[in-house]
């Protein structure tokens, strides 16, 4: 900006004759990929792609005579610094939307670039916090005598929230207490609970090797140390885990819903347990990224916590709003940037011996009290060369250069990285798999030999890039922040990116059955990150299934627009066609169980065209089954006997005796004043089905039609069905049930 400034200064002052010299500067911040050399002699220079370069060579035509145009993220990087001139939003070719712009005038009189600058991001050495531990000890001591306390940390990335979680054990190492750990992850926003089953994996010390009886043998174990040795309990808790267990069977019988619901309870119930027989220090991190049944498990939580010895630490930034607030047992905790004084305490901690003072200034002055930002800086300070040490301070080796300190948060993680280019293409690696990941992984998804896998890992755990739990090959590594995640994710070119997400989507199937079967979302996010998205359908298709099976509604309709959008990008045809009818009947089905019946209806609606390219009578039926059903559902009657009509004649044409059974039955609940000969013939077609289709689906339709023709009967009979020894979910005794209903209507 500077330097932009003083060559408009120059300009004005070259004798170009007649000619009045001017320029136009156009500045724009940002990654751009430097390529190959291009010309030759004098005109030779190197290839510069990408969005940066291009926003800067339209800022610059946008620029008047002797003026300097720069990008708002540029803007944002300088701060106050600089004096501007708003020039708004303007459309430029390339870009989709209106661009931010400014026009730098002159430098402004800010003396402390402190007060100027805005700073970055995350994790540091804690400093600056003792208000805020003591505040946590005083909840602590208060969940000790039995009033449980919810202590909400709020802050931007960076700030410290992990860090200070993370120095409250120390403060409460003469008491005993179990620690219990939740990390929500941006991956896993819709894998139901994903947060939950780590914890109880890593609390019943699963290891990678176990055999089904060893996981439920740990599982008992673990249980019974809760005080909850309950058969239904071990069931459902096996069911979540997916561990094998003839235990399962017993709550087959459950619906989804019904399965939630008691899984949810048994958790709760597994945390007082817990706590009944020792304070409970209960931390969940990141819950900006918390899946929804999660969300409502903690609801559970919250609200049964005054009674128990628990203290819960909820970690998450300023987007996140959280619904407890208000509460007499909870409180939030905001955290704020460091001071000056701090930041400098924090440069000497993580330098450890002086720095200069001129250097010393500008690392305070730049990180703007956010701790990530300064402990990362100064690091790369220490790394860079700049600086010699001596018996017990640094000197600097040669003129402090204006540029040699990075300016950003990226650029100093990447600035690391790149000092460790031997290791910077594991780390890239690790970092498409996600935050956190396990070395057998990362090992068999690099086409590295494991013996330099492991030093890579190594090395990045010595920089402290990331941290390591156990030894390989059972070793998990975690990257120090999401931000240095980010830092060495952000840097792969397409082509690179998609390559690694192929080789990890390879190495799961091959080497990972039981996580394939697990996190089905898993593998299909990297198959569609790899651009194969006719391979990610499957698995996200599974992962759909699995959702709904858990009534884990709402990651399911999330997972199957996901699926979605790798449908769109299939070639076009008949297999595309079916697969997005197939999704959109599931998605409608799914939205319809959170009541949205006009949304289902829109949802069905997007994929009449569809349909229609498809001509098949089945898929024709069942759609507009579902139609009916839905205009049923929002009271247009017209619109739903039109459908039922096209679902019958389809239905008949098909032979599909279950859809035809189930549109008659509710086309006669529709329309009672037209008689009862539909709804017989209704009712006589879904009996006809026989024991080979499912009998809940037609016990249910059934239900529904004697709900709208005879209501005491229909109570009747279904006390009667109770009585004579039927059970919710026992197939024959369903049959038997129906059977004895159908006669009686005949």
């Amino acid at each position: 900006m500077r330097a932009a400034l003083a060559l408009i200064d120059a300009a004005r002052t070259v004798d170009a004759g007649q000619e009045q010299l001017e320029v136009r500067i156009g500045i724009a911040t940002g990654l751009a990929v430097v390529g190959d050399l291009m010309g030759t002699g004098a005109a030779q220079e190197e290839a510069v792609i990408g969005d940066t370069p291009n926003l800067a060579a339209r800022l610059q035509a946008l620029a008047p005579p002797n003026g300097c145009v720069i990008a708002d993220a540029t803007r944002r990087l300088v701060g106050a610094l600089f004096e501007y001139e708003d020039m708004g939003s303007v459309g430029l070719k390339g870009f989709g939307a209106p661009v931010q712009v400014w026009r730098a005038l002159a430098e402004s009189r800010v003396e402390s670039r402190f007060e100027a600058l805005r700073g970055g991001t995350t994790l540091a050495p804690l400093i600056g916090r003792d208000d805020e531990l003591e505040l946590l000890q005083r909840r602590w001591h208060e969940a000790c005598e039995g009033q449980g306390r919810v202590m909400l940390l709020s802050g931007e990335p960076g700030i410290g929230k992990s860090r200070l979680v993370a120095s409250l054990p120390k403060r409460l190492a003469d008491h005993g207490y179990v620690r219990m750990q939740y990390f929500c992850s941006p991956h896993h926003q819709n894998s139901a609970l994903y947060p939950v089953i780590g914890q109880l994996r890593r609390a019943a010390g699963f290891e990678h090797d176990d055999s089904a009886e060893q996981q439920l043998e740990k599982l008992q174990r673990l249980v019974r140390i809760d005080g909850l040795a309950r058969d239904e309990t071990i069931a459902l808790l096996a069911d979540l885990l997916s561990v094998c267990s003839p235990a399962i069977a017993s709550t087959e019988h459950l619906t989804p819903q019904q399965r939630k619901e008691r899984t949810l309870a048994a958790l709760v119930d597994e945390l007082a347990a817990l706590a009944a027989t020792t304070p409970v220090l209960m931390v969940i991190e990141d819950a900006h990224w918390i899946d929804p049944t999660f969300r409502e498990l903690l609801d559970l939580i919250v609200d049964r916590l005054p009674e128990l010895p628990v203290l819960c630490l909820v970690t998450f930034r300023p987007e996140f709003v959280p619904t407890w607030l208000g509460r007499a047992h909870v409180s939030l905790l905001a955290l704020s940037r460091l001071g000056r004084e701090d930041g400098a305490v924090m440069v000497q901690h993580v330098a450890g011996k002086n720095l200069p003072a001129e250097l010393m200034d500008q690392i305070v002055n730049r990180t703007d009290g956010v701790p990530l930002f300064v402990e990362e800086l100064t690091k790369s300070v220490l790394e860079s060369g700049l600086v010699r040490e001596e018996h017990d301070h640094y000197s600097l080796a040669g003129p402090l250069p204006p540029l040699a300190i990075p300016t950003s948060l990226h650029d100093s993680l990447m600035a690391r990285l790149d000092r460790y280019s031997a290791v910077k293409e594991v780390a890239q690696t690790g970092a498409a798999i996600g935050r956190q990941f396990s070395y057998a992984l990362v090992a068999a998804a690099s086409p590295l030999p494991r013996p330099d896998v492991e030093q890579a890992l190594q090395q990045l755990v010595s920089a402290e890039l990331m941290f390591c739990r156990g030894s390989p090959p059972e070793a998990v590594y975690t990257f120090k922040h999401a931000l240095v995640q980010d830092a060495a994710y952000g840097t792969l070119l397409r082509g690179k990116r998609q390559q690694l997400h192929a080789s990890i989507a390879g190495a799961l199937e091959a080497h990972f059955p039981g996580l394939v079967e697990t996190e089905p979302e898993h593998v299909a996010r990297h198959f569609s990150e790899a651009g194969f998205p006719d391979r990610a359908v499957p698995y996200w298709s599974k992962a759909a299934d699995r959702a709904r099976r858990t009534y884990a509604v709402a990651e399911a309709i999330e997972t199957l627009k996901l699926g979605i959008a790798d449908i769109d990008r299939l070639e076009p045809g008949e297999r595309q066609d079916r697969l997005h009818l197939d999704f959109t009947d599931r998605l409608a089905q799914t939205v319809y169980l959170q009541g949205r019946f006009r949304d289902s209806l829109e949802i069905l609606e997007s994929d009449a065209e569809r349909l229609a390219r498809v001509s098949d009578p089945a898929l024709t039926g069942a759609y507009h089954f579902w139609m009916a059903h839905m205009y049923n559902r929002v009271g247009d009657f017209p619109a739903a006997h039109h459908h039922a009509d096209a679902s019958i004649a389809a239905a008949e044409s098909a032979g599909d005796t279950e859809t035809l059974g189930k549109v008659l039955t509710q086309k006669s609940f529709t329309r009672i004043w037209r008689g009862i000969a539909r709804r017989r013939r209704g009712t006589r077609q879904a009996g006809s089905c026989g024991p080979g289709r499912n009998p809940g689906a037609l016990l249910a339709w059934y239900g529904t039609f004697l709900r709208g023709v005879e209501p005491d009967p229909c109570r009747r009979q279904r006390r009667g069905c109770h009585s004579g020894g039927g059970r919710a979910g026992d197939r024959e005794g369903d049959l038997r049930c129906a059977g004895r209903h159908l006669r009686r209507l005949r």
